[in-house]
């Protein structure tokens, strides 16, 4: 079904987005490849061209900067430009500070990247869906979304906000024929903990001690099967825990 499909997944160049696009290109998708990390993107792309025989058109992107993703989406060569699904996934984490200590800086990080960026690529994008009477937006959200846990606050609040977004786009978008799916993971072994922990590997690790965390593959599976239902169904909304992880604040771990 996703055969010859174009699809653009920002934060492709890591964690989840790189795993989205090895499992899509599989499928027979077309990718559009969009992250900060240019030289990253390229080994992704020859990595599944060789791998899959995919088509890919890789574009360096910062999704914080309004105009740039303006740009990028309106420069797209013409056989790129009608995006059939978009996996709005470009996020991140800084710090578990108390909110009466947090650092400023990490606060605007967060909300220019979870919250703004994904605003800035969902309305440059999700015009052409309309006119075309057809299409997929896909937020990666977290369980972060709907529970807070100690030290989240500002990660958590951009993450309940992309949840209010996701479901006012979908009320929005009705009549359409557009589809809006939220897939709001647990515990994923990515680079996230390391990137929130500043490159603090140790403490990044001990996030996932003792316990079998959900892989980037998990996710990327779970955005296949929404985007593989039939026209009329919509996966709207699917939280996907590790089994060792009942909720935001309760994990099972061994020794």
């Amino acid at each position: 079904m996703l055969q010859d499909r174009t699809v653009l997944i920002t934060g492709a160049s890591a964690g989840i987005g790189e795993a989205c696009a090895a499992v899509l290109a599989a499928e027979g998708a077309r990718l559009i490849l969009a992250a900060r990390r240019r030289d990253r993107l390229g080994a992704l792309a020859d990595e599944l061209q060789q791998r899959h025989g995919a088509a890919v058109h890789v574009v360096e992107l910062d999704v914080r900067r309004r105009e740039s993703v303006n740009e990028s989406i309106e420069s797209l060569p013409a056989e790129w430009a009608a995006i059939d699904l978009l996996v709005n996934n470009a996020g991140l984490s800084r710090g578990l500070d108390p909110l009466h200590e947090g650092a400023p800086r990490d606060w605007e990080e967060m909300i220019d990247t979870n919250l703004k960026g994904l605003l800035w690529v969902d309305r440059a994008v999700v015009p052409g869906m309309v006119r075309r009477g057809a299409g997929h937006v896909i937020h990666i959200g977290s369980i972060a979304g709907r529970q807070v846990y100690p030290g989240g606050n500002v990660y958590c609040a951009t993450k309940h906000a992309v949840r209010a977004l996701t479901d006012g786009l979908r009320l929005d978008l009705a009549g359409t024929a557009v589809r809006v799916t939220s897939i709001d993971p647990g515990l994923v072994n990515t680079e996230f903990s390391t990137v929130r922990f500043r490159g603090d590997r140790k403490r990044a690790d001990s996030v996932y001690r003792g316990m079998t965390p959900l892989t980037a593959d998990d996710v990327a599976q779970a955005v296949l099967f929404a985007a593989t239902r039939p026209a009329h169904v919509t996966v709207a909304d699917l939280l996907l825990l590790p089994t060792d992880q009942a909720s935001a604040n309760l994990v099972y771990r061994r020794g």
